[in-house]
């Protein structure tokens, strides 16, 4: 974490704009039981419920604001309902933030919500410079004095802040870094918003070791010391340290566009010969990394992994004929295609794979004979929790064990199955290549860092037939709409995923051309190919 020692708080002047509220300035009110959310009703005094009105949303809020721009950081946490947490915030934000003027314009109310932006100044050891930002706050009716108050939340000093972290100006602790892409070309936040999160963990851990000199900033300090830090402002550029990294600026130029056309959308690229991740993207871009950090059921995407184990054990062959019943029964559990589709009984395995049937895989599960040949497959051959070290911080996948109805969804990538865009990126690495290469974003020579290895590939055999399949999806089963402008040697496995209950299922989508692998996955984007499927399309065509 950086440094920068505690001060007394700055005499500049704060300043409260009223902006487009349309009412006067009202004083603060400190004292007695108007004054806060700590206080207790006077016995005399009628308790108020119900949510707050228009009137009583916009003073409290122009009172707080009043408050907390006049420096006075008692006064506005007592204007809220969790004084106590709210105060030492609000005290830091000159303190330890160094703010030493801010003026605050409020919006008009929406409901209980104001919205209000911030102009402040930052001043730290001679050196000053503008800050701006916007946040919001919402009014709560006090439990036990029934005055509107503040609702209290982090974000209510800046829309960055969580819990626990902590607003800081001082020397970084660690130089800032230039990121490179693999050809050298420089990988900065305001071209390739997505990469924010990552560039901040980049330098947290190998800022020292890059040869550059600190400079002053003003930052988020999460409350685990092992999150990297969020710059917010730089008063004055240290010298930055150069890091290559695996990245592909095309590729990841690609697939910041890409991700921009739906909300909740994440993909990653990865390069099958060698793991060297080639993009990262997320929308929104904001600090958590989505595509290398979430944790959700992938649906058909993880038939790759199914198709592994049944080709190995040889229950199957991508030519060999294959059931593919509208719906199928296991230990009590209903399974069903999409539309509840059924294939003649002479179709191949290679067509349940590429059109999804799901019935195809839930049959063989007893001819397995062990609940565990799926999560070892994944773990053995894939490479799936092995506690991957990328160069960041990520969630590897988890397939684990499980009996009966549970271990039959695992089959088609529902139930208790966990992955994200990076660890169905890497399956269908693995499955291009048949030998698992963990993902890296940074070489490994860089640190020596001891990377995760598989124990085992899979044949030649088994990997010509995976890849054939794949082929096939992309060439005339459910992924070929999506691939259809792709070129290359191309493949590709669709996947919908409903979680939760939602109304709308997710849309998965993985493929490779050439050397290079990709997946996407689109919150409630609906079938596989009709919203992930173009993310991916995109970014192989930039990458291959």
């Amino acid at each position: 974490m950086r440094g920068g020692a505690k001060v007394a708080m700055v005499g500049g002047a704060f300043v409260l704009v009223a902006g487009g509220l349309g009412y006067g300035v009202y004083d603060v009110v400190l004292g007695g039981g108007d004054a806060g959310g700590t206080e207790s009703a006077s016995a005399s005094s009628e308790v108020r419920t119900g949510p707050p009105g228009k009137d009583e949303t916009e003073k409290t809020a122009k009172d707080f604001l009043d408050a907390w721009a006049s420096g006075d950081a008692t006064a506005a946490a007592q204007l809220t309902n969790n004084e106590s947490v709210a105060e030492p915030l609000l005290t830091g934000y000159a303190e330890e933030a160094h703010v030493t003027k801010a003026v605050i314009t409020p919006g008009p109310a929406v409901g209980t919500t104001v919205p209000y932006t911030v102009k402040a100044t930052v001043s730290y050891e001679g050196r000053t410079k503008p800050w701006s930002y916007s946040s919001e706050l919402t009014v709560v009716r006090g439990l036990t004095t029934g005055k509107a108050l503040v609702d209290w939340e982090p974000t209510v000093i800046h829309p960055q802040l969580t819990d626990g972290a902590s607003l800081r100006t001082g020397e970084s602790s660690t130089a800032a870094i230039e990121a490179l892409d693999h050809d050298g070309k420089v990988l900065d936040k305001e071209t390739y918003p997505s990469l924010g999160p990552i560039l901040d963990s980049l330098r947290e851990k190998y800022g020292d070791t890059t040869g550059g000199a600190p400079g002053i900033e003003t930052w988020i300090e999460p409350e685990d010391e092992a999150a990297a830090d969020i710059t917010l402002l730089t008063l004055a550029k240290g010298k930055p340290g150069q890091l290559r990294t695996t990245l592909d600026a095309e590729a990841q130029a690609a697939a910041e566009k890409a991700v921009k056309q739906y909300s909740g959308a994440s993909v990653v690229a990865v390069r099958p010969s060698t793991g060297s991740i080639r993009a990262v993207a997320n929308n929104p871009a904001t600090g958590f990394n989505a595509a290398m950090q979430g944790k959700q059921a992938p649906g058909s995407t993880l038939k790759i992994v199914t198709a592994a184990m049944l080709l190995e054990k040889g229950l199957v062959t991508a030519d060999g004929a294959t059931e593919c019943p509208r719906e199928v029964m296991y230990q009590g559990r209903t399974f069903h295609n999409l539309d509840h589709f059924e294939l003649p009984g002479s179709s191949s395995f290679t067509t349940s794979f590429a059109r999804s049937c799901n019935t195809a895989f839930i049959k063989l599960i007893d001819d397995t004979e062990d609940d565990s040949a799926l999560p070892e497959e994944a773990r053995d051959v894939f490479g799936i929790g092995l506690d991957w070290k990328s160069g960041i911080t990520s969630f590897d996948g988890s397939v684990p064990e499980e009996t009966g109805g549970e271990a039959a969804a695992q089959y088609i990538g529902q139930g208790t199955v966990q992955m994200n865009a990076l660890t169905v990126a890497s399956i269908t690495a693995t499955a291009r290549t048949g030998t698992f290469h963990q993902p890296v974003i940074v070489p490994q020579d860089l640190d020596g860092r001891q990377l995760a290895t598989a124990s085992r590939s899979l044949s030649p055999n088994v990997t010509r037939q995976l890849n054939d399949m794949m082929r096939a999806t992309a060439s005339w089963g459910t992924g070929k709409t999506a691939m259809a402008p792709v070129g290359g040697d191309k493949g590709a496995k669709t996947g919908s995923a409903e979680v939760d209950g939602q109304g709308t299922s997710n849309s998965w989508f993985t493929g490779f051309s050439d050397d290079l692998a990709a997946a996407a996955v689109v919150q409630s984007g609906g079938h596989g190919g009709d919203a992930a499927g173009p993310v991916v399309a995109a970014v192989l065509r930039a990458g291959s």
